[in-house]
């Protein structure tokens, strides 16, 4: 017989008895499941929470092209509102020349691509004419 530290020092080189080994395995073979498992289960809750950031920048971006919508439809509103308010303005002018004057400061809808000069030749020339008549003879328009 052996004291312990010998046996132990004779034993650590020997293959453990079929007893021993099987409950290795079977030991073995629970942590490996569990660990298969673990990474199983990130994976999916990995796949979820890419699938609902997707999910949430689609709807974000949706929401933003409605707030975009929103934007522009109460822009158009708005200039539609105030090139209504410049024509009626200047249709309630008492004479043609202060129409004319008015509708040249203030026209009613603002040109995005050319921002200058919108009047053609031939409207030029019918202001100047009536911008040149300060006697009223080119217009005489009385709303009494």
């Amino acid at each position: 017989m052996l004291d312990p530290t010998e046996r132990g020092r004779y034993l650590a080189y020997e293959d453990p008895p079929k007893s021993a080994a099987a409950a290795m395995d079977s030991c073995r073979k629970r942590v490996q499941d569990r660990m298969r498992s673990q990474k199983e289960s990130q994976r999916r809750e990995t796949t979820i929470n890419e699938d609902s950031v997707k999910y949430s920048q689609l709807i974000g971006q949706l929401k933003a092209a409605e707030a975009r919508n929103r934007l522009r439809i109460m822009r158009l509103q708005y200039q539609n509102s105030r090139a209504e308010e410049v024509k009626h303005l200047i249709s309630c002018q008492p004479t043609a020349i202060q129409a004319v004057r008015l509708q040249a400061m203030v026209p009613p809808t603002q040109d995005r691509k050319n921002p200058g000069d919108r009047v053609d030749k031939l409207e030029r020339a019918r202001i100047e004419c009536i911008l040149e008549d300060e006697q009223g003879l080119t217009i005489n328009r009385d709303l009494t």
